[in-house]
């Protein structure tokens, strides 16, 4: 079992969601995490994971409830305006994203946010439910990378299967059988050194960002004992909206 971090131990919102979310996701997942001396016990860090299935979240934040750390998203500025909603994501400090604001000045405010009160955040690179027709990650975009670079954070890869068993990309949720097998594996940080101070450079905030996608189709090649395609699918290049359903 790993320690506990001092923002999982301190009585919080989290441990009333945990209480709830935890064993709603048991009924339908018996999680295996490996890798979990990657993620840091204290101190800020961003976790990107591959996104296949609309109940991923819910598992990665298990995960990473379980690893000891408290798991917070990226999610739209809008969706802090919801009432009750927007209350509870303030009060969790989940990290909003604010559309049309300059990608570098955000970038710079939300990981300094991040640095100072010590926290994690999960940002999805692919920014929706992939759209390769096997599953596979697909192109990322640049926000994990971003913040990362911009607050010196360790930007930390995962991959996780097993979601499509009980709910496919865009599916139905099957409620039977229950607990079946989901595996999340977390790697180790991603070496960015040689991009930092270089953000603004051409061509090197999508240099690191396939570095990490890479690093992620590797994690999910290792749990799924196949090797990922050597070109990631380009959802433009293939006539397919980059948000929304396919």
């Amino acid at each position: 079992m790993a320690k506990a971090s001092s923002e999982k131990s301190r009585p919080s919102l989290f441990w009333l969601l945990a209480a709830v979310v935890v064993p709603l996701v048991g009924w339908f997942a018996k999680i295996e995490v490996r890798g979990g001396e990657n993620l840091p016990r204290e101190g800020a860090y961003v976790l990107a994971p591959n996104h296949h299935s609309e109940f991923d979240p819910l598992t990665v934040a298990v995960a990473t409830w379980r690893l000891g750390r408290a798991p917070r998203f990226m999610a739209k500025e809008s969706l802090f305006r919801v009432p009750v909603l927007g209350a509870a994501m303030k009060a969790t400090g989940m990290v909003p994203v604010t559309r049309g604001k300059s990608g570098a000045s955000q970038s710079m405010a939300q990981a300094n946010d991040i640095v100072k009160n010590a926290r994690g955040v999960i940002v999805y690179p692919e920014g929706t439910l992939t759209r390769d027709p096997d599953v596979w990650p697909m192109r990322g975009k640049s926000g994990a990378v971003r913040l990362a670079l911009a607050g010196g954070i360790p930007l930390i890869p995962v991959a996780h299967w097993g979601e499509q068993q009980f709910m496919p990309r865009y599916g139905k949720i099957k409620l039977f059988p229950p607990r079946r097998r989901v595996t999340v594996v977390i790697g180790k940080p991603v070496d960015m050194s040689d991009f930092v101070g270089r953000e603004h450079e051409k061509g090197v905030l999508t240099d690191a960002t396939d570095r990490v996608m890479a690093e992620i189709s590797g994690l999910l090649g290792q749990i799924r004992g196949e090797t990922p395609p050597a070109e990631r699918w380009d959802p433009t290049r293939h006539g397919q909206s980059e948000t929304g359903r396919m």
